[in-house]
């Protein structure tokens, strides 16, 4: 797959959707070769950021436990996926659509894949850079699980089906993230 395409899915359900469905992997494969090294990303970020920027990102960050932040912040990123997956069958299978465990798991981890690449704007010490990074991270994702959805369970455009089971994921996916910057604030 090009990185035309790549770029294309948030965007749209024709093309690289359906190259990708019959392209992709085991969930194993999915998760060893996606989710775990993707899901490392934030933690090492925010470890480079703290040492690296310190405070200058916001007062008193360079005192908190880190050590403690970073492991928590993987295995709580690890669970959202399998629980998000499970998620997205439920909820597909609620809306009435087709789509198997196998394509629910992909999409779950198809979909934090802007929010993976988001921490790379830890890279600058500019709180503001950062909002702006993660909040275009989250449009993208929620265009991941529109199209994705419309995509892997073969619905039409504007489907209100589609556009139902996109506010749910969407509405628990940003719990779930909610949560996980919660954990990050309280250790």
């Amino acid at each position: 797959m090009d990185i035309n395409h790549l770029l294309q899915l948030p965007f749209t359900h024709e093309g690289g959707w359906q190259q990708l469905r019959r392209e992709r992997p085991s969930l194993n494969a999915l998760i060893l070769r996606v989710v775990l090294p993707l899901s490392l990303l934030p933690p090492v970020m925010l470890h480079y950021a703290i040492h690296r920027h310190g405070d200058a990102l916001l007062e008193g960050l360079a005192e908190r436990p880190w050590a403690i932040i970073a492991p928590a912040l993987l295995t709580a990123e690890l669970l959202t996926f399998l629980v998000m997956g499970w998620l997205i069958h439920g909820v597909a299978h609620a809306h009435r659509l087709r789509l198997s465990h196998r394509d629910a798991y992909f999409l779950a981890a198809m979909v934090p894949l802007p929010l993976w690449f988001s921490a790379l704007t830890l890279f600058v010490p500019d709180m503001a850079f950062i909002v702006c990074g993660v909040l275009l991270a989250l449009m993208l994702s929620c265009g991941l699980v529109y199209h994705g959805l419309q995509a892997l369970a073969e619905r039409e455009e504007d489907d209100v089906m589609v556009m139902s089971a996109t506010y749910t994921v969407i509405a628990f996916g940003l719990m779930a993230w909610g949560i996980l910057l919660a954990l990050v604030w309280a250790l």
